[in-house]
């Protein structure tokens, strides 16, 4: 099948939900459904700082004026659209929800940074020497999960949600942060604040 079946693709050190055909239909109908924003994507970002409510970024997006191995909000660029809430408030950093309308090469992260808030661990759009103390702290990813993915099957048109489980490492990071609450972090309490 082309490109192995995979209908989209995750960002280098991005986990979470990926949707794979079997079938080369079914992939054409994949394909299409992302193409027409027939499939719903959200994400969880872990941020700096403290965000304060909700909003919407519509910003295009193209390659960076001077580094051609980043994207940046650019005039120029191709339209972008991120929808994102707060999950959840920590002393000095945010878990936002971000859900995607378009979908550009490291859109979320780019958003988020051109906002003032780049995700933890991104070494590409975030700040170098924060991120150099979050290593050393146990963070040894870019704190970006693809949480959920809602669509209709291809063949049956049967409402299809996929949820991922944060990783360990992410989940354990972010038990970390939530110290700060003076609370312990589980799954169970997560899923209590993403479905708040």
């Amino acid at each position: 099948l082309p490109r192995a079946g995979v209908g989209h693709r995750l960002d280098k050190d991005t986990s979470g939900a990926l949707v794979v055909a079997r079938t080369l239909e079914a992939h054409h109908a994949l394909v299409k459904a992302l193409a027409l924003r027939d499939i719903s994507r959200e994400y969880l970002a872990l941020v700096f700082g403290r965000v304060i409510a909700g909003g919407t970024i519509d910003a295009p997006i193209g390659r960076h004026p001077t580094d051609r191995l980043r994207m940046a909000v650019v005039e120029n660029g191709k339209p972008a659209v991120s929808h994102y809430r707060v999950a959840e408030r920590f002393a000095a950093h945010s878990l936002l929800r971000v859900a995607l309308e378009t979908g550009r090469t490291h859109q979320i992260r780019v958003h988020l940074a051109h906002l003032g808030f780049p995700i933890l661990g991104d070494e590409k759009y975030g700040d170098f020497a924060l991120n150099k103390s979050l290593k050393r702290d146990g963070l040894k990813r870019m704190a970006l999960h693809a949480w959920r993915m809602a669509f209709r099957h291809p063949l049956t048109a049967t409402p299809v949600e996929c949820i991922a489980p944060l990783p360990d490492g992410l989940g354990n990071y972010i038990a970390t942060v939530d110290a700060e609450k003076g609370r312990e972090f589980t799954a169970e309490n997560l899923e209590t604040i993403l479905n708040r």
